[in-house]
This record gives structure tokens, C-alpha cells and sequence, in this order.
């Protein structure tokens, strides 16, 4: 009964992230609650375990996503400077956040607007992401930086017969 229930919720999660996005790949897995804004698209095999997209800036997530819980990704901000009030007056500046293929990123991890996370890579659960990253690096910590990258050779190879988990 109890693994009923949890295929029922993943059906649910993913029901509602379907319906809310603007676009969405193929095999699309949610397995807690995640949410998105009406200007995400989603590529192939995408698995959510528990993600949260505020803000209504432009989100490109990419094939082959996998993220541990608790991820948010922050798409808007409060205009600050130039505004018509303080610490911000009720207008928001919108960035873009794009994900490419096949990029993990480990629990609690936290994207900031106009970053791109390069394909391949791997952020460090409880990382604040606040820059570009580039393809096949491991970064982490606040702010993210690259401290590693994977081994390219292999990395490629896998990609090249198709061996996606």
C-alpha cells in the first residue's frame, strides 16, 4: 500500500509540473514536491526530487537533469537601484537561468539569475551558484567555484552510447 501511495504522489508532482511549465521534454520524474514558473522548459528525462523555481525570468533546464532535495532556483529580484523606493520599490528585474544536459546538482543547492550551468557538470550539495560554470566541472560552496573537473575522456564516451541514468 505505502508504494502505491508514493507512485501516486510522483504522479501527482509531475502532473502538476507538466501543467504549470512552459514546455516539457520527455520522461519527466518528480519525486517530491517541485514547482515551476510558466517561462521553464524541461528537457528529456528530467528528475526532480524536490525543486522550487521563483520568480518569472526565463529557466532552461536541460536532458539528463538529476537534483537532490531542497534545490531553489531564483529567477527575479527586487529592483534595488534606479527604483522609486528603499531597500526596493515593487518592480522586479527578471534574469535567465540556464542548465545544460546532463548536470546534477546536490541537495540544498541555490542558482542565482544569468548563470549557466555548462553540461556536464556537477554542483556541490549546499552551494550558492552566482556564476557561470563551465561543461564537465564539479564545483561547490558559497559562492560556487570549480575545485575539479571530470574526466572528460570518459565523460564524453558515455555520452556518445547513449548511457543515461
Amino acid at each position: 500500500m505505502l508504494k502505491f501511495v508514493q507512485n501516486l504522489k510522483k504522479k501527482y508532482y509531475t502532473y502538476k509540473v507538466k501543467r504549470v511549465a512552459k514546455q516539457v521534454g520527455e520522461n519527466l520524474k518528480v519525486n517530491n514536491p517541485s514547482y515551476v514558473s510558466s517561462n521553464t522548459i524541461l528537457g528529456n528525462n528530467v528528475n526532480f526530487n524536490g525543486l522550487s523555481i521563483r520568480g518569472d525570468g526565463d529557466v532552461y533546464i536541460g536532458d539528463n537533469f538529476h537534483c537532490g532535495p531542497d534545490i531553489l532556483i531564483i529567477s527575479r529580484y527586487h529592483n534595488y537601484d534606479g527604483g522609486t523606493k528603499i531597500p526596493y520599490d515593487s518592480t522586479y528585474i527578471r534574469k535567465t537561468i540556464k542548465i545544460e544536459d546532463n548536470v546534477w546538482l546536490g541537495a540544498r543547492t541555490i542558482i542565482l539569475g544569468d548563470v549557466t550551468i555548462g553540461e556536464g557538470a556537477i554542483i556541490q550539495a549546499g552551494s550558492v551558484v552566482v556564476n557561470d560554470i563551465p561543461p564537465c566541472a564539479i564545483a561547490g560552496g558559497h559562492p560556487a567555484k570549480v575545485f575539479k573537473y571530470r574526466d572528460k575522456d570518459h565523460y564524453y564516451k558515455l555520452k556518445e552510447e547513449k548511457k543515461f541514468n
